[in-house]
């Protein structure tokens, strides 16, 4: 078999392959070429960025992650900064021209009480703005070994104050708040999911590959936890919680109990799979070389449908966020002086103050946006990790 030339047919490079024996020619791309020595994650990638809602929900999550990794670079004020003068200012909109230049500015607020009401009420102050500057100063912080006082933006004036999402009724500001409540949220979500991707993954294998007692029992388990209603179980478990514990064991706790319930449907798709593929020549061929259980299962099998996997994860995120923001929002997650999506939401429970601060509702907004970007990712993933998908 010789090569003969590399023509370009329609802009792409083709070769020409003769088999002397049989007086055959064989066309081959450059493209296909490249398709047929890809690894499992790069056919995944390449099918995956076909996806553009996906792709665009991928780069909001990456920073997404930035501010769980630094929300003290984006909140410009203390979390529990409180100020009962300063209740439910509401939202002051950032400004990017100023006298016809490129300036960033708030229109700057007094309160004036109502004489009817008696009730504080929020008026523009005319011709007065607070100056604000993207990477300015305030309170310091610090990451590791990394001390700074920068911030995404801060007021010009130190003794200004600048609430971009408003106040609550404490004074304190919810943007400063929100940036810390998504990091709390997302990292119980997060890893919530891991736990349960582990457990998933060693149990349901266990059960695949082993059979017997061992898989009778994790499926009697499976159906068990499968037949009690989840809510109910997470309240009785949450509310069961000592009340002096800190907001960091409750937030261990509460991470523990999510993960606990939710790994019965990856384990038994993990079982379905082992039960599928453990009867396969390169698994055999696997065994009859010598290698351990614990190789066959982890560096042979898995790596088969892996991306599967990490879709599923992606896709559970979701249900993890939404379940802490409902235990939080009841009163029986994670409590002050922690912040989360539910804590902040429970600042709304009335009609009263929805009526008279409808940004309270603000990081309501946000679970819907990081739920869809999830599911979005996570949809983009699954059909990417799918061979049979166009």
């Amino acid at each position: 078999m010789t090569e003969n030339t590399t023509p370009v047919v329609q802009n792409t490079v083709v070769t020409l392959i003769e088999d002397s024996e049989n007086n055959e020619v064989f066309l081959t791309s450059a493209s296909e070429e490249k398709v047929s020595i890809a690894s499992n994650w790069q056919l995944v990638w390449w099918r995956f960025r076909k996806n553009k809602l996906a792709v665009i929900s991928l780069f909001l999550l990456i920073f997404v992650l930035t501010i769980i990794l630094f929300p003290d670079f984006y909140a410009n004020q203390p979390s529990e900064q409180t100020n009962a003068r300063q209740a439910y200012i509401p939202i002051q909109k950032l400004h990017f021209i100023k006298d016809g230049r490129l300036d960033l500015w708030v229109e700057k607020v007094e309160g004036q009480r109502n004489p009817k009401t008696l009730g504080m009420e929020w008026v523009t102050v005319p011709d007065e703005s607070v100056d604000v500057k993207f990477f300015g100063k305030g309170m310091k912080w610090e990451f590791l070994f990394w001390e700074t006082d920068r911030h995404l933006f801060a007021a010009e004036d130190s003794s200004e104050r600048v609430f971009l999402l408003g106040s609550d009724r404490m004074g304190r500001d919810q943007w400063s708040r929100l940036m810390y409540a998504t990091r709390t949220s997302l990292t119980v979500g997060m890893v919530s999911v891991i736990l349960s991707v582990f457990l998933g993954v060693v149990l349901g294998g266990i059960s695949g590959y082993f059979g017997g007692t061992a898989d009778m029992i994790i499926q009697r388990l499976i159906e068990v936890l499968n037949s009690v209603p989840y809510v109910p179980i997470w309240m009785a478990m949450t509310a069961a919680l000592p009340r002096t514990w800190t907001s960091e064991q409750r937030f261990f706790a509460i991470t523990v109990i999510l993960s606990l319930l939710g790994w019965t449907t990856l384990g038994r798709e993990v079982r379905g799979k082992f039960l599928s593929i453990r009867e396969e020549d390169f698994v055999m061929s696997a065994e009859l070389i010598g290698c351990s259980k614990a190789r066959v299962i982890f560096k042979h099998m898995l790596p088969t449908f892996f991306s599967h996997i990490i879709a599923t994860g992606t896709l559970s995120i979701p249900m993890m966020i939404v379940n802490e923001t409902s235990l939080s929002f009841l009163g029986l997650g994670l409590r002050p002086p922690a912040i989360s999506f539910g804590v902040m939401l429970q600042e709304a429970q009335n009609v009263q103050t929805m009526a008279k601060a409808p940004w309270l509702m603000i990081p309501g907004l946000v679970v819907v946006i990081a739920v869809l970007m999830f599911n979005l990712v996570g949809d983009g993933l699954r059909d990417a990790a799918d061979p049979y998908s166009k």
